[in-house]
């Protein structure tokens, strides 16, 4: 039974993910009327559930390594189980909550009384790309120390914010979420990293030497100064930082996906 403790929490991050997909697709609409106009509206209050259970399901992400690590007990079936999880929690779940946004925008425009699903389908390549990034990662053995292309998680994580972000609306971010042209820049940008040759840092500590270090500690240092300051705002924030950095100091010994 303690060999499968680390199955059972992957197996718990799938399920807040598929949660997770139940609170998007299931968030109610409506018809709303504004001067004397009639607006499709989404209630949005699903769709922060969703995200809660993103972060929940990143933090049982985390969780299900380090028990395989503790326990001793990683095994070939672990990380194949452990990518069909992420893929659906951090690749599904993303594409679907940039679904809805989109949607949204879209009915931003008063003149638009329907969207078409090809302007839509866009958001899809989130899943389909995070699903390729993660089974390079499974045949890479290179990925052990860094990783090559940003990690799925990160990009759960970031999309997750965006409905938050509009929820509390710090430094009037909401309106750019609300700008199709914007969500789509962002789809592809994500898309791209996924599956970038570039080495990206991992937060996996061999020594806790300032000098190997010192990229690690800077994004830790700003992550926690960010969170009460920028509150949701801070994950796009650290995610920026952190493909930034990845980028000015790549890690070493790292090659691109060929």
């Amino acid at each position: 039974m303690v060999k499968q403790i680390p199955n059972i929490l992957t197996l718990s991050n799938l399920f807040c993910g598929c949660l997770a997909l139940i609170f998007i697709l299931h968030a109610p609409e409506y018809i709303a009327e504004f001067n004397g106009a009639e607006y499709t509206v989404i209630n949005p209050e699903p769709v922060y559930w969703a995200s809660g259970l993103v972060v929940l399901a990143g933090i049982i992400d985390f969780f299900d390594g380090f028990a395989a690590r503790l326990l001793k007990v990683s095994s070939p079936l672990g990380k194949e189980l452990d990518s069909l999880a992420d893929v659906v929690s951090f690749g599904v779940v993303p594409g679907m909550i940039l679904f809805r946004l989109l949607r949204s925008a879209y009915f931003q425009d008063p003149d638009v009384f329907d969207v078409s699903y090809l302007n839509l389908a866009p958001a899809l390549l989130v899943p389909c790309f995070a699903a390729y990034r993660l089974a390079v990662f499974n045949l890479d053995t290179r990925q052990s120390e860094h990783f090559i292309g940003v990690p799925t998680p990160a990009v759960g994580f970031l999309v997750a914010s965006f409905p938050l972000i509009m929820l509390t609306d710090p430094f009037h971010l909401a309106h750019w979420l609300q700008n199709v042209w914007v969500l789509y820049i962002i789809i592809f940008l994500l898309c791209y990293l996924m599956v970038s040759p570039h080495p990206m840092i991992s937060l996996k500590f061999k020594n806790f030497s300032v000098k190997d270090n010192w990229p690690r500690f800077l994004l830790v240092v700003l992550t926690l100064v960010s969170i009460p300051v920028l509150r949701y705002a801070a994950v796009p924030f650290v995610f920026a930082v952190y493909v930034g950095l990845s980028l000015l100091v790549p890690p070493k010994n790292t090659a691109g996906i060929s």
